[in-house]
């Protein structure tokens, strides 16, 4: 039985337990409400002292049946209670120790700092990605949220060192730093900088001018939500085909077009062929909008272009055949 039915149960059960004796002994010895329920609880907790008035034979096996179903009813909520307690204390302790297992083997996995509106739905992206995630929240509802919805997460404030390090920030890829406050951005941008020089961070501005103090604290990227969203709510009304193909090349949920960025290993057989004869478009039914390097974006490249390790794909197209262009670039067998 679940611990906490059984505690509901014997609370319910002694309860039962001692109206019953309250109300046998007001019948059987014609006592007062008080002094039945004083005899009642006197009894049951066998504590030893004499009887409210001299009993009656009736009385005297009403009080041994009480006695006898009376220590069992109580041992039995004094042991529910403790398994209770101990079975609690255990799932928290093990509970903690599973999750900084889970850390510990994370590698090369972004840190969410956040899981307001903006973080949950960041979550929500890299868990269908899937990407390797874990949340840091300092608020004890959201990792209420957090628990829910199955992430991994550690509460406490992201501006602390010891924090981010349990996140595992110096294994980590990147960081996003996703809370309400431009100023706490700043102070989480400048810790995990200071922490981890290599690390990717991007931050969401929500204020104007918060761009410029964010890329100067160690930013590699600034997004701010308010002006994208407003972009995107005029761009609807002034080009609304133009975002509806954006939405179904990048919503997550759609299984018939997907746009996927794809890295080229430098063990892949792609490397060193041209577009043409790389047979992306003729196998795979894919079309390879743009091919970025580490200097520039080509965008809508020639079928001669050669691809280099190193170059990231821009490839628009069904999924399963975005998913047979990862494994070929990555050199792994279909």
């Amino acid at each position: 039985m679940d611990p906490v039915k059984k505690i509901k149960f014997s609370l319910v059960s002694l309860v039962i337990l001692i109206s019953g004796g309250t109300f046998g002994y007001a019948t059987i010895e014609d006592w007062s409400f008080f002094e039945a329920l004083y005899m009642t609880i006197i009894t049951l907790a066998t504590v030893g002292y004499s009887e409210v008035h001299t009993l009656s034979h009736s009385g005297q096996i009403f009080t041994i049946f009480l006695i006898v179903f009376g220590v069992g009813t109580i041992a039995y909520t004094i042991g529910s209670l403790i398994q209770f307690m101990v079975e609690g204390q255990l799932y928290q302790l093990l509970g903690r120790k599973k999750v900084q297992k889970q850390i510990s083997r994370l590698h090369g996995h972004y840190i969410v700092c956040g899981y307001g509106r903006i973080g949950r739905l960041i979550s929500r992206e890299f868990a269908s990605k899937p990407l390797p995630f874990i949340v840091v929240e300092n608020d004890p509802l959201r990792c209420q949220c957090l628990a829910e919805d199955g992430y991994l997460f550690i509460e406490g404030d992201a501006t602390q060192d010891e924090i981010l390090e349990r996140a595992g920030i110096h294994q980590a890829k990147g960081l996003v730093t996703a809370v309400t406050s431009d100023a706490a951005n700043v102070f989480i941008i400048l810790t995990a900088r200071g922490m981890n020089p290599q690390l990717f961070i991007m931050a969401r501005a929500s204020e104007e001018g918060a761009e410029i103090k964010l890329k100067r604290a160690g930013a590699n990227k600034v997004v701010s939500p308010y002006t994208i969203g407003a972009s995107r709510m005029a761009q609807a009304i002034l080009r609304p085909s133009v975002v509806d193909l954006i939405d179904i090349a990048t919503g997550g949920k759609n299984i018939e077009l997907q746009m996927e960025e794809i890295p080229v290993v430098p063990e892949s057989h792609l490397v060193g062929k041209a577009l043409s004869q790389s047979g992306l478009r003729k196998e795979l039914k894919l079309i390879i909008i743009g091919i970025k390097d580490a200097e520039k974006m080509i965008f809508n490249p020639e079928a001669s272009t050669i691809i280099e390790a190193g170059h990231i794909l821009i490839a628009l197209g069904e999924l399963p055949d975005i998913k047979k262009l990862e494994l070929i670039a990555a050199n792994k067998h279909l």
